[in-house]
């Protein structure tokens, strides 16, 4: 492997150099299953998230994608804390914070704040435009009560309402207006972190530019980190210099976006890009032929033995069934969890993981052999990868 291969450039090197605002590892969100009767026993788990591991940059954007019922929301209100995690750790700010209680969690409020999916619900209906974004402000107590309605006003403007409507109530403002509504309260405690759940889903395309363009501008203004969670992969592209694909509560892909859009080694990854109308390619020619996937997602009570996307995978091995996939780093700012990783066409007909993890090909547990010690897994990127073309681990030169 050569140095200038191994050396960083450009967005790589600024993801790989930033600060971490947020850093996640090993989250976990199990719900219980009841059974039926006077006697509601415990009789199973969702889990909704199992085992991911992210880091979000100070001033940066992270999206996360994947199919409905993949964990994306889940992970966006564990991040928040409206949900407590049942394992792993949530680093804010340096600062682990999945454990704390509600009290501890009070002054971390201010800084981590949620855009919802749903303009429609997200809102109270009883209460003004002014008191719902000024709530924030007199719960926290930041500025003295005669000053809440101007800095109301002055956040209105910013989001590009009518500061002089704040005494309407929600029912009175379009879906547009409304998820703008929710933006401002948002910000009204200047966060240093937005989880956005799916802002722009439930609006018209023509809205959709323009709330985009409106998050851009206050993420430059404000200096704000983003989680970004959605479903179009044109607006995550976007707005994300980095993105997270998840599936069946895990995130089996990551990587910068020139990386993940244009070459992307997963094959849940292929199949979610392939789906995805490309106006610009249809009419130069050289469509992307669409990756169609058999059967439908399992589920997330009793989910697949080995790598979870097995069942539905046109590659898959017996390894799969046997062995979980590491989310393993092949590149600067890539990681893939994938035994067979490569570009469409490109895949390894044999697993690349086996040496790595101590197994033999079929994934039976292979004794003359020890699981590497210097395995680059967790959140964030590491100076060193598994390169794919010499199936050895390289490492970058400052």
């Amino acid at each position: 492997m050569t140095t200038d291969e191994l050396t960083p450039h450009g967005a790589e090197q600024a993801l790989t150099e930033a600060k971490p605002i947020l850093r996640v590892e090993d989250l976990k969100m199990y719900f219980p299953v009841k059974s039926s009767g006077l006697m509601r026993r415990t009789i199973g788990q969702v889990q909704a998230v199992d085992g991911v591991s992210f880091q979000v940059n100070a001033g940066q954007s992270l999206g996360l994608v994947g199919e409905s019922g993949c964990g994306k929301s889940t992970t966006g209100r564990l991040i928040t804390r409206l949900y407590k995690p049942t394992g792993g750790s949530i680093e804010f700010d340096g600062r682990d914070i999945a454990g704390l209680s509600e009290h501890e969690l009070h002054p971390l409020r201010r800084d981590i704040q949620m855009i919802f999916q749903d303009p429609y619900t997200s809102l109270n209906p009883r209460h003004t435009v002014g008191s719902i974004v000024g709530a924030p402000l007199a719960i926290h107590k930041v500025v003295p009560k005669n000053k809440i309605l101007p800095r109301v006003q002055e956040l209105l403007e910013v989001v590009g309402l009518n500061p002089e409507h704040y005494n309407r109530y929600p029912h009175e403002f379009s879906g547009g207006q409304r998820q703008r509504i929710g933006i401002a309260r948002a910000l009204t405690l200047q966060p240093k972190l937005l989880v956005a759940d799916e802002p722009v889903s439930a609006l018209d395309v023509s809205i959709q530019a323009q709330v985009i363009n409106l998050l851009q501008d206050l993420q430059r203004e404000f200096n704000i980190a983003f989680l970004f969670i959605a479903h179009d992969l044109a607006v995550v592209r976007h707005f994300c210099p980095e993105i997270a694909v998840m599936y069946l509560g895990k995130i089996v892909e990551i990587a910068d976006r020139e990386t993940l859009y244009n070459r992307p080694h997963h094959p849940y990854t292929q199949a979610l890009l392939s789906a995805v109308p490309d106006v610009k390619q249809a009419s130069v020619g050289g469509r992307r032929e669409r990756i169609r996937l058999e059967g439908d997602v399992p589920s997330p009570i009793n989910p697949p033995s080995g790598c979870r996307f097995r069942t539905r995978c046109p590659i898959a091995q017996d390894i799969c069934a046997r062995v979980e996939p590491p989310l393993l780093q092949v590149g600067p700012t890539h990681k893939v969890a994938c035994h067979f990783p490569g570009e469409i066409g490109k895949h390894p007909e044999k697993p690349i993981t086996p040496r790595l993890l101590g197994v033999d090909d079929s994934g039976t547990p292979d004794l003359a052999a020890g699981p590497a010690t210097d395995l680059p897994t967790g959140a964030g990127y590491s100076d060193s990868w598994f390169d794919l073309e010499n199936n050895t681990m390289g490492k970058s030169t400052p």
